[in-house]
């Protein structure tokens, strides 16, 4: 019979757990963790590899989008102002002019944000990576999807809405798990789940907007297309703000995941909490 919480090992205790959900193996010397074959055909024999430094510069990665998306929110209302005043009747020798430098600027700060946005992708999916091969080390037995689809699963169209998140989802119980001293622990998804949610509608809101804009011609046309390129950057700060508090809480919990299982806590203890 396997065990009822990974669904990968034999259960041998009464409760249908195996020994490693169990928290009964025995643990080796210095805290190493036995290599556990697990999904994509990965051995988790090394000690996981810290995320900080990744993490910390996704953070200033993700500051740059956020501060690139202003620099875009702000030149989208200026060119929504003044199509949307020659739309009006506005004077042409008045307005066309500063129409098309408000939107020189516009499409300046799109090239900024794609620059930046590269950027932070490459990094992320490395830190994303990094953060499911150390899940593989933390509790195999919780991952849906190989680690190679923490880097694949962008890639896949449409499916890239999904694979992403699932991956996300058992690196993340992977992570909470405090040890075999603490048993098993759950910890809310509630930063991936909002950040994910934040993604997708950025996502899919973009796409929206920038099709709309490249078909825009008439002044009134290009102040509307402007006006919803800047409520998908909007929602693009947002999304990046979320990230941000994803990657931090994610991180927190490998490193915690890590150090006990160096130094398991007792189960029970009187020590007062520092």
């Amino acid at each position: 019979m396997l065990c009822t919480r990974c669904r990968t090992r034999t259960a041998v205790t009464a409760d249908d757990l195996c020994t490693f959900c169990s928290g009964t193996r025995p643990p080796l010397p210095g805290g190493v963790m036995a290599p556990v074959p697990g999904p994509g055909g990965w051995t988790a024999g090394a000690w996981p590899r810290s995320p900080v430094a990744l993490a910390r510069a996704v953070t200033v990665l993700l500051g740059v989008v956020i501060a690139a998306d202003v620099f875009a929110v702000v030149t989208g209302l200026r060119v929504r102002s003044r199509w949307g005043a020659l739309a009006e009747g506005g004077s042409p020798d008045v307005h066309m002019r500063a129409a098309q430098i408000a939107e020189r600027y516009f499409v300046l700060a799109a090239l900024v944000q794609g620059t930046a946005l590269v950027v932070t992708a490459i990094v992320f999916v490395v830190w994303f990576h990094r953060t499911r091969r150390n899940a593989e080390v933390f509790h195999a037995g919780v991952q849906r999807l190989g680690p190679g689809w923490a880097i694949g699963g962008w890639f896949v169209p449409i499916a890239n809405l999904w694979i992403p998140y699932r991956v996300a989802s058992g690196v993340w119980e992977a992570s909470a798990q405090t040890g075999p001293g603490d048993g098993w622990r759950t910890v809310p998804k509630t930063p991936l789940k909002l950040w994910w949610g934040a993604w997708v509608l950025s996502l899919l809101a973009t796409r929206v907007a920038e099709k709309i804009w490249s078909r825009a011609f008439e002044p009134e046309e290009v102040a509307r297309a402007a006006g919803l390129v800047v409520a998908s950057d909007a929602l693009d700060i947002v999304a990046a703000v979320l990230a941000v508090l994803f990657v931090r809480a994610l991180t927190r919990m490998q490193v915690e995941r890590a150090v006990r299982a160096v130094n398991p806590v007792p189960a029970v203890s009187d020590a007062p909490l520092k």
